[in-house]
């Protein structure tokens, strides 16, 4: 069974930085991408960033140059690097893995993290 758990969340100040970790159960070349969400308060679940098994990279604008994905394959790890929060980042956190099998997929979701932006 595939098991994705996130960490790393947690009460920042506005300015400050957070790193968050999702850990997979398995080889995370296994997914043919990997992402982070977040739902906000009252807010509908949005992408922030996904990075594809080639290693390619996508943002959402509203994170461009702020936030940065990254991995760790000998450790099955993806990483959501936060710099330059912003209150209105404050949302759970989740990390989702896509397997793709032809024109259908599988889609595994993490429990999620909160994130909290607040002086």
């Amino acid at each position: 069974q595939v098991q994705l758990v996130e960490s790393g969340g947690g009460l920042v100040q506005p300015g400050g930085s957070l790193r968050l970790s999702c850990a997979a159960s398995g080889s995370i070349l296994s997914f043919d991408n990997m992402g982070w969400y977040r739902q906000g308060p009252g807010k509908q679940r949005e992408l922030v960033t996904f990075i594809t098994k080639f290693g390619i990279t996508n943002y959402a604008d509203f994170v461009k140059g702020r936030f940065t994905i990254s991995r760790d394959i000998t450790k099955n790890t993806v990483y959501l690097q936060m710099n330059s929060l912003e209150p209105e980042d404050t949302a759970v956190y989740y990390c989702k893995g896509v397997r793709l099998y032809g024109l259908t997929g599988n889609d595994y979701w993490g429990q999620g993290t909160q994130v909290t932006v607040s002086s």
